[in-house]
Formats: structure tokens, sequence, C-alpha cells
């Protein structure tokens, strides 16, 4: 799973959100290191609908514009949990690797 997927099914987690707050979630997220535009979000969400893993919450119009909320599916939280058990088995695998040669660096 590429960052910015990992990224976006992460701020869908809590709560159903439209795109500028999930964009604003990833930088957030992030700290800044990953920006995510408007297109390439709305294709991303796209591909994660088509994918099962999001779905739409709901429609709202806002100021004469229509807002689209996305939420996480169980498909999708599945898919997110899977891949923190990796991430978090690849981090320890490193720690471990790191404290002998370099004296207990983390």
């Amino acid at each position: 799973m590429q960052e910015p997927t990992f990224l976006i099914l992460t701020a869908l987690a809590a709560e159903p959100t439209h795109g500028y707050g999930v964009i604003r979630a990833v930088d957030q997220l992030s700290q800044g290191e990953v920006v995510l535009r408007p297109g390439t979000l709305y294709g991303a969400l796209d591909r994660l609908t088509d994918q099962g893993l999001v779905e739409i919450d709901r429609e709202e119009a806002v100021d004469g514009r229509l807002r689209r909320y996305y939420r996480l599916t169980e498909s999708g939280a599945a898919a997110l949990t899977a891949q923190v058990e990796r991430l978090r088995r690849n981090a320890d695998a490193a720690a471990a690797r790191l404290r002998p040669a370099f004296g207990g660096a983390l």
C-alpha cells in the first residue's frame, strides 16, 4: 500500500470526511510531508471506492457546491489494520537491527 493511500484510509478511519477534510488530515498525519492535490485525492478516492475500501457516506450542498463525504468500509478498515500490523513488524525489525549496531539508538 502506498503511503498516500495509507494516509487517506487513516484520515477516514475516525469519521466520514469530505475531500478537503481528507487533504487537511493527511497533511496533519504526515506532518506536512505528504501533500495531496485535489485531482490526486479524488482519483484515489474513486479507485478506493471501486476497490470497496471507501464509500460515499452522504452529499450535501454548501454555498451552492456539492460536498461529498466519504467513509471507510469494513474492508477498508481490515486493509488498514493489516497495513498497520505490517508496518509495525517492519519497524520492530529495523529497530532490532539498529540497537546492537548503533548502541541502542532506538
